[in-house]
């Protein structure tokens, strides 16, 4: 009933399309209005248009028509393209803050300047988010001139670009190109920041997402973290490499019959859709006698178990060529969705380590998080988000569900004519691609040029060495030529050339075709082997018959592909064998392509599965990670009211003090217990106090007293200090503060995660306990963050100008003193006379080293002074 209604009335799709048509016609009947003026005229009447929206007297909704008319003519004007109406089609869809499915080769690019120009006039900032720093460069060199023609200043966002100051002048201009990391990246940092000024962003109001399907859904199964070293130290990792060699690989032997249990053998399990590896129970004694211990998963050997699963991770499941490469010494992660190096960024939780031993290469020292955001999250935060790319409508349901997203796909301007041929699968990969480079020899001898597709490095130096055997000239492009990406897939469309790329390398590189070309075929595609996702392989096909060019395409498939040896082959390798394929022979069937398509299918759903999950971990942390970021950024404001904040604190601390004191509202006042009071007073804020003093009359009073009591002193403190280096103290400290707790707070919730799984075994759903005691965690965070400001701010010590200024000469008589051979002498005479003292020095004397100094200020110092702050 539905296709048949479909038929009738048009999908969903069809309606949408069919609006925005309308609007395009009424754009274009613009169009006679403004080719006639000048350019004076052209850039005049942008330039009302500008005025009106940001005086809020019209919306952009109001000016959509005029702005995508004059843009049009701009881009005539200065760029010698004149957009299609389905490009006009496609930037209201991003406008209207969803996703533009439209084939390559449609003009993206020029897509996307349409509606950036138009909600570039509200003077906020416009981002352009692509997959790689080549194609954020080009894109914003290429569509400069038209920016510029209509007033927008232009910015990019690229790798290079290390100098703070550099970063946001970009982003302070009207519309910032760059990469989906650099900009993740650039938010993490700036919530470290001690200066609002030396923050590089401006805002998130718009962005557009090209390649949306790369970034929003590929790479958001692993979030942006920033690392640094960590306290907690594992030197195992060598050891758990030799033992998880020495462990003897079993496999799962299912039962017969229902009422049997499945049985092991060996000592672990691969579990190889999954990526993950189980010890048995014979493995768990090996690994116990190989490490010598009596219980592997007692809490003091926990980090010894933890090592051995991933080293058996980094043995059984992690390929070199695959899921990394060893570069100088170091390994190096490849994106596992377009196969370029991922410098810098490290897998977590010891997985790196567990490879750097596997490899033989320098072991690095484990890292904590110090931030950390995942796509998701980072893109959400946008006002308005959309994305476009040629490959949307297989993950519609998780745009919508994670990012609220719609999928709209816009026809061609002219009909693709590629022909997509069913998939050859041979029961072999030698077989394989035996035959994949006889196709490319005969298309190669024609001078059609060949585009073959990989999924691995180490497949694609595979079929390298096979070409270089039978003498066929030809390029390759992977992680480890990255750098050349964009000119080698710009090249692939030659006569006789043949490239083999690694799967998605080269996304948003047009691959234009001469006319002898098309005579020719066109571009053939020719992919060795289907990916996970299907999107891959029909971006992999769509790099052929652009704008109506003639190409083809054609899959070659074996049973030994990961795909279909995890996920299908039996029902493939039954169908083969009851026709009787002999070696060398394939099979052509759409059932069997219907097969390989359920198969990606099923691993999409698991992967769609896996970044739910994900995010809904990171949703809890997202949370606390906005309430601590909001409170930062209040701190740097300069006129943020920091008193008032202390007052509140100061009162907190109190409170808590007379509630682990047992003190009460309407206890009598005799039951008081101040001598606990003034216990903690010593030991946590060093104040002397009487307990005559303290006396009161009821508990309201004793609060009052107490607090008052602590902000005399705490005023009388820092009155040595001018209002506004007062402010500047408490603000760097309650920073420092609040910056360490967090990454501590970070370290506890990956900890936390980590082991949360183990709750369902105790029928708990793991989800729920996380949030339950992460929740937990965090209310400790900030009552911890609380009652060390206070600590902090009552033990720190200020030096007055005189005390500065001696200690200067001091330092100053120090390094000449240095300069001369007796340095070491005097240095350790002076302090060997300070341990030997019969008496203990009081720290207000003058130091016995002989500086002129009290002894807190020299020899007795507890540690570094920074500014006026110094801890006692």
């Amino acid at each position: 009933m539905l296709n048949v209604f479909s038929k009738i009335f048009g999908t969903r799709n069809d309606r949408e399309v069919k609006n925005y048509r309308k609007k395009a016609e009424a754009i274009t009947a613009l169009e006679s209005k403004y080719k006639n003026l000048s350019d004076e005229e052209l850039k005049n009447e942008f330039n009302k248009l500008k005025e009106l929206v940001q005086k809020e007297e019209k919306s952009l909704n109001d000016v959509l028509f005029e702005s995508f008319a004059i843009t049009r003519e701009a881009s005539s004007r200065t760029l010698g393209m004149r957009p299609y109406d389905v490009q006009l089609i496609g930037a209201m869809v991003l406008h209207d803050g969803r996703i533009a499915e439209m084939k390559t080769g449609e003009g993206k690019t020029l897509v996307g300047s349409l509606a950036v120009a138009l909600n570039a006039l509200t003077g906020k900032g416009v981002h352009v988010v692509t997959v790689n720093d080549y194609l954020a460069s080009r894109d914003a060199n290429e569509l400069t001139p038209l920016y510029n023609f209509l007033g927008y200043s232009v910015g990019a966002i690229v790798g290079g670009l290390r100098n703070d100051q550099e970063r946001r002048e970009q982003y302070a201009c009207d519309i910032t190109y760059g990469t989906n990391n650099e900009f993740g990246f650039d938010y993490l940092r700036d919530n470290m920041n001690y200066d609002i000024n030396e923050k590089v962003q401006r805002g998130h109001n718009f962005v557009i997402v090209d390649e949306v399907d790369s970034i929003l859904i590929d790479e958001a199964r692993t979030p942006l973290i920033i690392s640094g070293p960590t306290n907690h130290k594992n030197s195992n990792y060598v050891k758990a490499n030799e033992i998880a060699l020495k462990l003897e690989k079993g496999e799962l032997i299912q039962p017969k019959s229902a009422a049997e249990k499945p049985t092991t053998t060996g000592d672990f399990i691969v579990d190889e859709k999954n990526r993950a590896v189980m010890l048995t129970e014979q493995g768990h004694e090996n690994a116990e006698k190989l490490f010598g211990v009596e219980n592997l998963y007692s809490l003091e050997n926990a980090m010894l178990s933890h090592s051995l699963d991933q080293a058996l991770k980094a043995n059984y499941i992690f390929e070199k060529d695959v899921d990394y490469v060893v570069k100088d010494n170091q390994i190096v992660i490849v994106d596992e969705f377009t196969g370029r190096l991922s410098e810098g960024r490290r897998f977590s939780e010891g997985l790196h380590q567990a490879l750097e031993a596997k490899e033989g290469v320098a072991i690095q020292d484990e890292s904590q998080t110090l931030a950390d955001i995942t796509f998701q999250n980072y893109f959400r935060m946008y006002k308005k988000l959309a994305g476009m790319t040629g490959t949307a409508q297989t993950e519609a349901t998780e745009f919508a569900e994670i990012y609220n997203l719609d999928v709209v796909s816009i026809p061609t301007n002219i009909p693709v004519k590629r022909i997509d041929k069913n998939d050859l699968i041979y029961k072999s990969e030698k077989e394989k691609f035996e035959a994949v480079c006889n196709r490319i020899k005969q298309l190669h001898e024609k001078g059609q040029p060949v585009l073959v597709g990989t999924a691995s490095i180490e497949k694609s130096e595979k079929l390298h060495k096979i070409l270089v055997e039978k003498k066929i000239p030809h390029t390759v492009l992977n992680a480890k030529q990255h750098e050349k990406e964009g000119k080698i897939i710009a090249d692939a469309g030659q006569k006789g050339a043949v490239t083999i790329a690694t799967n998605m390398a080269g996304r948003g590189v047009d691959i234009k075709l001469t006319q002898e070309i098309l005579d020719l075929g066109g571009l053939a595609i020719i992919g060795t082997e289907r990916h996970e996702s299907r999107r891959i392989d029909n971006q992999l096909r769509g790099r052929s018959g652009r704008q109506g060019d003639v190409g083809e395409s054609q899959f070659y498939l074996s049973l030994e592909d990961n795909l279909l040896r995890i996920f299908g082959s039996d029902k493939i390798k039954g169908i083969m064998e009851r026709l009787g394929i002999e070696e060398g022979e394939h099979i052509e069937s759409r059932m069997v392509t219907r097969a390989v398509e359920n198969a990606q299918k099923k691993v999409e759903q698991m992967h769609f599965e896996s970044r739910k999950h994900l995010l809904e971990y990171d949703d809890v942390a997202n949370e606390q990670r906005k309430v601590i970021y909001s409170f930062r950024n209040d701190l740097l404001k300069p006129d943020f009211d920091i008193d008032s904040k202390l007052d509140e604190n100061r009162l907190e601390y109190v409170q808590n003090l007379l509630s682990d004191a047992n003190i009460i509202p309407g206890m009598a006042s005799e039951d008081f217990n101040y001598e606990f009071i003034k216990t903690k007073f010593e030991e946590e804020l060093r104040l002397l106090v009487d307990i005559e003093d303290m006396k009161s009359d009821s508990y309201e009073e004793l609060e009052e007293n107490l607090s008052s009591f602590l902000k005399e002193v705490y005023n009388r403190k820092m009155s040595m200090a001018a209002p506004e280096q007062k402010s500047e103290i408490e603000r760097i400290l309650y920073l420092q503060i609040l910056d360490n707790a967090w990454r501590e707070h970070l370290y506890a919730m990956d900890t936390l995660k980590a082991g949360i799984g183990l709750r369902g075994y105790n029928q708990k759903d793991p989800l729920v306990e996380y949030k339950k005691e992460s929740y937990n965690m965090f209310i400790e965070l900030i009552a911890n963050i609380k009652h060390e400001i206070i600590k902090i701010l009552f033990t720190i010590q200020l030096q007055s100008n005189e005390d500065r200024q001696k200690e200067q000469e001091a330092i100053a008589k120090m390094k000449e003193q240095m300069e001369s051979s007796t340095e070491h002498i005097t240095t350790n005479i002076a302090q060997e006379a300070v341990r030997n003292s019969d008496k203990k020095i009081a720290r207000n004397e003058t130091c016995p080293c002989g500086s002129g100094l009290k002894y807190k200020q020299c020899c007795g110092k507890s540690g570094p002074k920074i500014g006026l702050a110094a801890g006692k």
